[in-house]
């Protein structure tokens, strides 16, 4: 039975409550840099508990979104569409960096020294990158075992496996409908553990943000302040005139999008970690209406290979490090540079940093542009970081709103109602509570609302 849903009060918001933990993180980090960072285990500690659900959930979902596709031909089908879209997606992102930084050249003029530049500091970022690359990247993909996978928290092996999990059953058919009926019961538990911990992100917001602002300082922005304002400033021209375009091509508004998830918005300015947000947004997605196959197809996916945030960032900064130490860059050497980060901004994700690191590896494979020119960019990458992951959680959002009423899976008119409702009228994941609608709902699935011509079908 529907019952009548109850605005919560301004201090029960978490979006609110993150916010006001924010504002004190940044007034304790300038006021006392020393005490600040003593409440880097808050952030670190909320981090590890988000990011220890990312593996069972993107397990789960695959699993039961696939077992309930009814061919191994739907699935391909999701799966092409999907790196199609990555890549067209992504080579808009790095050409727009490209572009940004040709036409505001920030780092002329700063006639940096290769030689005289400090690169002790990014001598494990150099290493770290020796190991990037193709090969080793596709490789990497197949675990060891199988357990080894979920050990590691890599998400594509946990993908890999997840989706022969979900084939194996879906060629089964009745005879794993026991099976197929415990992961979806885990699902809905595993859920229920992240609504749980996300009860705890004011804390970790705090802490992570206050260690930020007290170990690297807002002084630290202002040296190269101008190369942080061309960089947010080119994000949100992808927003605009690449996402704003396809949602309103498929039918709904990346503003209403963004205001539907403003809390894990937050968290990730918060935190600087966009991958630990990664089971709220697949929630959400599936709370807006979103298939759960393609929700488990396309978000996990998207992580490795739609992250236009971190493509901005790439062509930006490293014509940024040439332009800075007057190494010469025509043309056809630019075109160079967006082929080489067209790969390398593959897998950019996995660890906080992981896209300095990548970044150094873009380096390392274009031997004329000087690899100490990182030193300059150490100081602001831990806010230049919030900006990458911010445009890769909406686009990841919207890649998979896409995909979806690409593959005709998708009731717009419904995913409109649920955004106009807003989280906080919609189905609470954790429970499967029902509360009064704009259409008639009939069951709750993994934490999303299932209409009753679904079922149905």
């Amino acid at each position: 039975m529907a019952t009548t849903h109850r605005l919560k009060p301004f201090y029960a918001k978490l979006h609110n409550q993150v916010i006001v933990a924010i504002v004190a993180a940044i007034i304790i980090g300038a006021a006392s840099p020393s005490v600040a960072v003593t409440f880097k285990p808050l952030g670190d500690g909320f981090i590890k508990l988000l990011s220890m659900m990312i593996t069972p959930i993107v397990f789960c979902i695959i699993v039961a979104g696939i077992a309930g596709m009814g061919s191994a031909g739907h699935v391909a089908r999701t799966a092409v569409k999907s790196l199609s879209y990555f890549y067209v997606v992504s080579a808009l992102a790095l050409l727009l960096g490209l572009i940004a930084a040709n036409v505001i050249p920030v780092g002329a003029g700063l006639n940096a020294d290769p030689n005289a530049i400090d690169t002790s500091s990014i001598a494990g970022y150099v290493t770290a990158a020796r190991d990037q690359g193709v090969v080793p990247f596709l490789l990497n993909i197949i675990p060891v075992t199988m357990i080894d996978a979920f050990a590691k928290g890599a998400i594509l092996q946990v993908m890999l496996v997840a989706v022969l999990f979900g084939l194996a059953l879906m060629l089964l058919g009745a005879r794993a409908n026991v099976v197929a009926g415990l992961v979806d019961q885990l699902t809905k538990v595993v859920f229920s553990i992240v609504e749980m911990i996300v009860k705890l992100s004011p804390l970790g917001a705090f802490g992570a943000m206050a260690f930020t602002v007290g170990r690297f300082g807002l002084h630290s922005l202002l040296p190269l302040l101008k190369l942080i304002l061309v960089f947010y400033g080119t994000c949100a021209v992808f927003v605009l005139v690449v996402l704003v375009p396809i949602a309103r091509r498929v039918g709904f508004s990346v503003r209403k999008f963004c205001r539907y998830i403003m809390d894990e918005l937050l968290l990730v300015l918060a935190t600087a970690n966009s991958e630990a947000m990664l089971p709220r947004l697949m929630e959400k997605l599936e709370r807006m209406g979103v298939p759960k196959a393609v929700v488990g197809l396309v978000v996990p996916t998207g992580y490795s290979f739609n992250l236009a945030g971190s493509c901005i960032y790439f062509t930006l900064c490293v014509v940024f490090i040439a332009q800075a130490t007057n190494t010469p860059l025509p043309l056809s050497r630019q075109l160079v540079i967006l082929l080489v980060t067209m790969l390398m901004s593959k897998g950019a994700t996995g660890f906080t940093g992981a896209g300095f690191v990548v970044l150094a590896a873009t380096l390392a494979a274009m031997p004329d542009i000087p690899m100490a020119g990182l030193a300059l960019l150490l100081g602001i990458d831990p806010f230049m970081q919030r900006g990458r992951g911010l445009t890769n959680y909406i686009g990841n959002g919207v890649a998979a709103i896409a995909v979806a009423r690409w593959e005709g899976a998708l009731d717009v008119m419904e995913l409109n109602r649920r955004l106009d409702r807003g989280p906080d009228a919609d189905f609470t994941a954790a429970l499967g509570v029902e509360v009064a609608a704009a259409a008639p709902v009939s069951a709750v699935s993994g934490g999303a609302p299932i209409r009753a011509e679904e079922r149905a079908g």
